[in-house]
């Protein structure tokens, strides 16, 4: 959801897209969609995150077609109910194969994985490259009830930052690391904790939320892209190892 629409986006910036999803048929509609719209070269490729064959084939493919690339955005991520505490879920009764689904897909799969795939060809870009990972506000201050979630996107904020050091220091300055933070946005993921799921009205969770948002509302898919463009272009030539807040102020408000 959210990585579509910044897919769309870049595409509308001048960007050639290439997307990639786990149901292949849905990744070329986009693509089809997005070359139509914005009238650059497009594609759909099938790629399983928790596969590094998959990753790898995938960025074959990707290179065949384009040549070579210039950004890659990880947007993979996101939670599910299993991995989340409850009034019937207990933290010490997690089950441990869903809080390593979350940790995988949001850090190993999501994150880590494809950049090591992509990154060994983008390493030799002669006009360098930009990774830019998903994060999440919680890997600056966890919420409660999604420590698997949690703990996950603190750590792309920690390998955002190393991965940028050590990509500038031992192959080249112009190869830039950088994240985006989304505060919150209703997706399919979190919608179960945010909103009810029989009357659509805001969870106690949901107002809690809005209430400690400067801007009362909940973020958009589109209001990433700004960002994205910005970490994605040379307007941001001397910016790598940050991660940057698209929260509606969230991150600023102490609640009084």
């Amino acid at each position: 959801m959210l990585g579509g629409a910044i897919a769309g986006g870049l595409a509308e910036a001048g960007a050639h897209v290439a997307i990639c999803d786990l149901a292949e048929d849905q990744a070329k509609e986009k693509a089809e969609a997005m070359a139509k719209a914005h009238h650059v070269k497009a594609g759909g490729y099938g790629m399983d995150a928790f596969n590094r064959q998959s990753i790898e084939s995938c960025c074959d493919h990707i290179h065949d077609d384009f040549g070579q690339v210039d950004i890659l955005l990880n947007a993979v991520g996101g939670n599910m109910k299993g991995a989340t505490t409850s009034d019937e879920l207990s933290f010490f009764d997690l089950p441990e194969d869903a809080l390593r689904t979350v940790m995988d897909l949001n850090l190993l799969g999501g994150v880590i994985v494809p950049t090591q795939v992509f990154g060994q060809r983008m390493k030799d870009n002669p006009n360098g490259a930009s990774i830019i990972n998903i994060s999440s506000m919680n890997g600056f201050r966890p919420l409660t009830r999604i420590p698997g979630y949690s703990a996950a996107k603190a750590a792309v904020n920690n390998f955002t930052q190393w991965l940028a050091v050590h990509l500038a220091q031992e192959y080249s300055a112009k190869l830039r690391v950088n994240a985006i933070a989304p505060g919150f946005f209703l997706t399919e993921q979190n919608r179960f904790l945010l909103t009810d799921e029989k009357t659509g009205e805001l969870t106690a969770r949901g107002k809690t939320i809005i209430d400690h948002t400067p801007m009362g509302d909940f973020g958009k898919p589109e209001d990433l892209i700004g960002a994205t463009v910005w970490l994605a272009s040379d307007a941001s030539r001397f910016v790598t190892g940050v991660v940057t807040p698209v929260d509606g102020g969230f991150s600023a408000f102490s609640g009084v």
